[in-house]
């Protein structure tokens, strides 16, 4: 038998280190070639780390958040022959690794609480007392040891939420133990048996638990990112009303018609036509700043950033020229870069370079919004939710279907007269939707 060391691979475009982001794989697993092991973050992508070889873990080389350098030991496995390393060279770093999977006592107590389990998993024990709700029913078995924090995504987290669910006592059937949409079902399914008074009780019992979350991977990069934007840009925020109608007529006319055979369009790829028509005549809006340049750049090309909601939090994925396609093209595009964003398989590409954003949470639109411009853009464009309501027009009171749409601006760069003259050529294009296709 012999020892196979995995290092940190190159993830090019001159990358120095990656943040370590996800384990798939635990101290005593037994492997297969092309398994994936880790999940790495650069910038905004995602990158999976598979393994070249066959055989068994004997340790992990980082812990979750960790910065890696390209080049750091990521993993350690025995395998059949004789290994890439040398037995002396194995033995002399073998601790080095093995403190790297067991935090020694000088690390914090945050920093122990994202190292990679051992082999030997510690048994389940009951939380201690007062550290979650009182259960109504006998209180089911802790899936993990008290303190520590439950692996779930933020959906399943807001969802156990909702449903009055503590993490601490749902098992885990995800990598690491990772709870997932369907071991909430069956943690419902398993307490339907109880009474409609317990579960009254249960309802109402004070909840006095606590959860620490890392603030990790694509997280911690929309973190950054916001702050970066909050911190370097003076934004203002207009907002206008838009009458939709016939916009919403004329979008249900073409799914009727082609909808069987080029796909439904939803309002998305019609106000990204709007947008790209109405920055002809809005260079200054269309364009990034360097400010530790002192340099605008102005750009005839549209590329659009349209924000996704993913289960890790909201991506930029960027709609390559605009201009250059019809309805049916962009909603495709955006369709397919909402799916490798959702997935996590957007690459470098697809998720940097825009010079506008459009962003929109659908029903949830609320009815104002101030969004949070895209660095270093200088304008961002907020969808709100589409409401029916009663205007007076021609004296006459009618139902309309109306919706906000809320744009933050660079002061620095760009004058609050300019700005609301392009949402206001905006709005007009889309209530007189035929324009949109006037050259």
């Amino acid at each position: 038998m012999g020892i196979h060391i995995i290092k940190m691979p190159d993830i090019g475009e001159g990358i120095a280190e990656v943040e370590l982001v996800a384990w798939h794989v635990q101290v005593g697993d037994t492997i297969s070639e092309d398994q994936n092991l880790a999940d790495v973050m650069t910038d905004k992508a995602a990158v999976e780390i598979p393994s070249p070889v066959a055989g068994k873990v004997l340790a992990l080389g980082g812990t979750l958040g960790e910065m890696m350098a390209v080049g750091a030991e990521l993993i350690r496995i025995e395998v059949e022959g004789a290994g890439n390393t040398s037995a002396q060279a194995a033995a002399e770093s073998a601790a080095p690794a093995a403190e790297a999977v067991a935090p020694t006592p000088a690390q914090s107590p945050a920093a122990a609480s994202k190292a990679p389990a051992p082999a030997a998993k510690a048994p389940s024990a009951p939380a201690a007392a007062g550290s979650a709700r009182a259960p109504a029913t006998p209180a089911p078995v802790a899936t993990r040891q008290f303190g520590e924090a439950p692996l779930a995504s933020p959906a399943v987290r807001r969802r156990a939420w909702d449903l009055g669910i503590e993490l601490q006592y749902v098992h885990g059937s995800g990598p690491q133990g990772r709870i997932l949409h369907e071991d909430l079902d069956a943690y419902i399914q398993a307490q339907q048996g109880h009474s409609a008074m317990a579960a009254c009780i249960t309802q109402y019992a004070p909840r006095t638990g606590s959860q620490q979350v890392p603030v990790i991977g694509l997280r911690r990069k929309i973190a950054e990112k916001m702050q970066e934007a909050k911190r370097r840009i003076p934004h203002f925020t207009y907002v206008e009303e838009v009458d939709v109608t016939e916009l919403e007529a004329l979008r249900n006319k073409l799914n009727n018609l082609h909808g069987a055979t080029r796909g439904k369009l939803t309002l998305i790829p019609l106000i990204a036509r709007a947008m790209v028509v109405a920055l002809r005549d809005f260079p200054q809006i269309n364009a990034r700043y360097d400010d530790d340049a002192g340099v605008v750049t102005r750009y005839e090309g549209v590329h659009l950033g349209i924000a996704a909601q993913t289960d890790n939090g909201l991506v930029v994925a960027v709609l390559r020229h605009a201009e250059s396609r019809d309805l049916w093209g962009n909603a495709s595009e955006v369709a397919r870069l909402a799916e490798a964003a959702r997935s996590g398989k957007a690459t470098r590409d697809e998720l940097t370079g825009s010079t506008i954003t459009l962003t929109s949470l659908g029903a949830l639109g609320g009815i104002v919004s101030t969004p949070v411009i895209n660095y270093p853009e200088v304008g961002i464009v907020g969808v709100n939710r589409l409401v029916e309501k009663p205007v007076v027009m021609n004296g006459q009171i009618v139902v309309r279907k109306t919706m906000n749409l809320s744009s933050s601006f660079d002061h620095r760069v760009v004058d609050g007269m300019d700005a609301a003259r392009f949402i206001q050529a905006v709005r007009s294009l889309l209530e007189t939707p035929a324009t949109l296709f006037i050259d």
